[in-house]
């Protein structure tokens, strides 16, 4: 199950590249002591646009975490798109990271006919899923549109030419799917009822800023990828 974790997991090396970033010029300089003792000043410091640029412009040469990577792209284009949630921003990051280790940011047509199946095949397995498997399925299937929809929006655009389910399927789909496990116990529990139902509400802005990521920031080429610690 995802969590909204990715700032709970950040490393050393996540730190060190943060203090090095932004120490070009006194007004920027940020210490240690700056990320660690603070998490309102850390989630600022974390904000600036600078770290952004460190990690385009070094592409191929960083040594960060694949959480740190994909929270601070996460974040600069759900801003972009007026959504300043961090919780929420928190939880789209650990879905990239979740689903880019298995998918390795790459899709092929092949891959994408085993998407939609396997949408199928979850959407089939809630007719005999008990709560706590529905919870489950559910979630993911929100997760998993979401994926699809924001990293991959383009595949889907062409294959929908050809008679596959389009956008406006998995936007629909995933959409129900984070209503309907907003109100369930377990989001209750994870403290995720708030993202679910943030993500219900704004699942087709938060799809167009993972266009905006997929199409400008995120490097689909694995050679072109920074070196990400695991």
């Amino acid at each position: 199950m995802i969590r909204a974790n990715c700032r709970a997991r950040f490393t050393a090396a996540d730190f060190d590249f943060v203090v090095r970033a932004l120490a070009r010029s006194q007004t920027d300089h940020v210490s240690l002591v700056d990320l660690l003792s603070d998490v309102e000043t850390r989630d600022s410091i974390l904000d600036h646009p600078r770290l952004v640029e460190a990690i385009l412009s070094n592409c191929g040469h960083l040594r960060i975490s694949s959480q740190f990577y994909f929270y601070v792209l996460a974040r600069h284009v759900l801003q972009q798109g007026g959504i300043g949630d961090r919780k929420l921003c928190d939880y789209v990051a650990s879905l990239l990271e979740t689903f880019s280790r298995a998918n390795r940011l790459q899709m092929s047509d092949e891959t994408d006919n085993r998407a939609q199946q396997y949408i199928s095949d979850m959407l089939i397995a809630l007719t005999r899923a008990t709560p706590e498997q529905a919870f489950l399925l559910r979630a993911h299937v929100g997760n998993y549109s979401l994926f699809i929809s924001g990293i991959f929006h383009e595949n889907t655009q062409r294959r929908s030419l050809r008679g596959a389910p389009d956008i406006g399927f998995y936007e629909q789909v995933g959409r129900s799917n984070y209503q309907l496990v907003a109100s369930h116990e377990t989001a209750r529990r994870c403290e995720l009822t708030d993202v679910f139902a943030g993500l219900a509400h704004r699942f087709h802005d938060v799809r167009l800023a993972l266009n905006e990521l997929s199409d400008r920031l995120l490097h689909l080429d694995e050679d072109a990828r920074p070196s990400l610690v695991l």
